[in-house]
C-alpha cells in the first residue's frame, strides 16, 4: 500500500519547528536511531564477510573429502554422517535462532557440498510441486539435481538401474497409514535397493482453484490426499466429483487444463485440485482455502532409496520384508522373535504377495542396525520362521519433521 497522504487543516498556528521541542527531540532521536543503525549494519557487513569465508574455507575442505572419497570409491551421501553433523550443530545452538534454522542452514551448506564433491541427482514423484519433491528438497537441499519421475515405480526402478543416485518415496502418512504404490514397488525389488535414510515432513493440503467455491465441480487429487482431507471434502463440497491423480502436482495441472479447455467452449471453470500452496504457484492456481486437512498432525514419512548400505549412526531404523508359511501362528511366531530380543517394531504393514491369493508380504521397521548383533541374531532366528525374509535396509532414525 502506498504512503497515506499527510492531512493538512488549512491553518497554521504561527509556530515554526523551533517553537515545538518535542519535535526538536524526535528528529534528535531519529539521527541517534540513524546512527546505531549504521553502527550495527557495518558489524553485520563484517560478520557476513567471516560467513563468506569461513564457508568457503568449509568448502575447501569439502573439496579435500571428495577427493578421498572418490578414490575410496565411498558415497557421496552418507546419512550417518549427515545425522552427526546436524546433531553436532544444533547441539552447540544458543539462540536466538530457531534449530528448524539452523538445520535449514547446514541442509543447503550439504547440499552445496554435494555439487563440490560430485553432482547428485534425486529422483522423485513429480511433476514439481509435489509433496515428494518438497520433501526431496527439505532433505538434500536446493543445489543438487532432481529427476521428476513420473510415478513411485519408476522411481525405485531409476535407483536400481543406477539412472539417479537417490530416490524419495512415501511410505507412511499419519492419517492414511502406508503407501501402497511404494510397499508394492519395494517387493518387486527387494534386494536390488536399499532403504538409505528417511524423511518426515508436515503435510498441509490447500483448495487449489481459479474460479469461485460455488462453481466446483470437480476435485483432482492424488488418491491418499484425497482420503486426508475427506471429512472436509463431504461437508464442504459434498457433491463435487473426486478424481484421483498419479500425484498432487498432475493433479494441479490438470484443473488448470480442464479450466482451459471450458473457456475455449464458452464453458464456466469448475476444477479444482488438492495439492499444496507450492503447486499453486507453480501452476498458476489459487489458494482458496489451506490447511484443510482433517488432522492438523498431518506427517507423510519418506524414505530415501540407494544401491548402497548406510552406516550405523547409533540411533537407526531396519526396513526387513518377510513372507510366513500358512499355518497358525505363523506371524506370531515371527514377531515373537523381536520381542524377546528387546527389539522395538515401530512399523507393520502388509500386502498381497502377489503369488497366491491370501497370502500376504508383511513390512516391518524395526529399532536398531542390521550390524548390531541383538538384530542380527533376531534376523537370523526371525528367517528360520518365514519363507523369505530380506532386510530392505537399515538407516538413521527421523528425528525432526521437516
Amino acid at each position: 500500500m502506498g504512503k497515506r497522504p499527510t492531512r493538512q487543516t488549512g491553518k497554521s498556528s504561527g509556530r515554526t519547528s523551533r517553537d515545538r521541542p518535542g519535535e526538536q527531540a524526535s528528529a534528535s532521536e531519529t539521527a541517534e536511531q540513524s546512527a546505531a543503525l549504521a553502527v550495527l549494519r557495518q558489524k553485520i557487513d563484517a560478520l557476513d564477510a567471516k560467513l563468506v569465508e569461513l564457508i568457503n574455507e568449509r568448502a575447501k575442505t569439502v573439496v579435500a573429502i571428495g577427493k578421498l572419497k572418490k578414490a575410496g570409491d565411498t558415497p557421496v551421501y552418507a546419512p550417518h554422517r549427515e545425522a552427526e553433523v546436524l546433531e553436532r550443530a544444533l547441539g552447540l545452538n544458543r539462540g536466538p535462532l530457531s534449530n528448524r534454522t539452523i538445520e535449514g542452514v547446514f541442509r543447503e551448506l550439504m547440499s552445496g557440498s554435494f555439487a563440490l564433491e560430485h553432482p547428485i541427482r534425486i529422483g522423485y514423484l513429480g511433476p514439481p510441486g509435489s509433496y515428494s519433491h518438497l520433501a526431496a528438497t527439505k532433505q538434500f537441499g536446493s543445489t543438487v539435481s532432481f529427476e521428476d519421475l513420473h510415478e513411485i515405480a519408476g522411481v525405485v526402478t531409476e535407483v536400481r538401474r543406477g539412472h539417479v543416485n537417490y530416490g524419495l518415496v512415501p511410505i507412511e502418512n499419519s492419517t492414511g497409514g502406508g503407501i501402497s504404490e511404494t510397499l508394492t514397488a519395494l517387493q518387486e525389488h527387494a534386494g536390488h535397493v536399499q532403504v538409505y535414510a528417511e524423511v518426515q515432513i508436515a503435510i498441509h493440503h490447500a483448495l487449489l482453484a481459479n474460479c469461485e467455491p460455488s462453481q466446483i465441480r470437480r476435485i483432482h487429487s492424488k488418491p491418499e490426499a484425497l482420503g486426508q482431507c475427506r471429512v472436509w471434502l463431504a461437508t464442504q463440497f459434498p457433491q463435487a466429483q473426486l478424481i484421483a491423480a498419479p500425484s498432487s502436482s498432475r493433479a494441479a495441472q490438470t484443473a488448470v487444463e480442464e479450466d482451459k479447455i471450458a473457456a475455449s467452449i464458452g464453458a464456466p471453470p469448475g476444477s479444482a485440485a488438492i495439492g499444496s500452496v507450492l503447486a499453486g504457484h507453480l501452476y498458476g492456481l489459487q489458494a482458496l482455502f489451506e490447511e484443510i486437512e482433517d488432522n492438523p498432525n498431518n506427517i507423510t514419512r519418506f524414505y530415501v532409496l540407494s544401491q548402497q548400505r548406510a552406516k550405523r549412526s547409533g540411533d537407526d531404523k531396519t526396513a526387513i520384508m518377510f513372507n510366513t508359511p500358512d499355518k497358525p501362528g505363523a506371524l506370531v511366531s515371527v514377531l515373537r522373535v523381536f520381542e524377546e530380543s528387546g527389539i522395538n517394531l515401530t512399523h507393520i504393514d502388509k500386502r498381497p504377495s502377489g503369488r497366491e491369493n491370501w497370502q500376504y508380504t508383511f513390512f516391518v521397521d524395526a529399532q536398531g542396525h542390521r550390524d548390531d548383533a541383538n538384530m542380527k541374531k533376531a534376523l537370523a532366528e526371525a528367517e528360520k520362521h518365514c519363507r523369505e525374509l530380506i532386510v530392505l535396509g537399515s538407516f538413521p532414525r527421523s528425528k525432526r519433521i521437516l
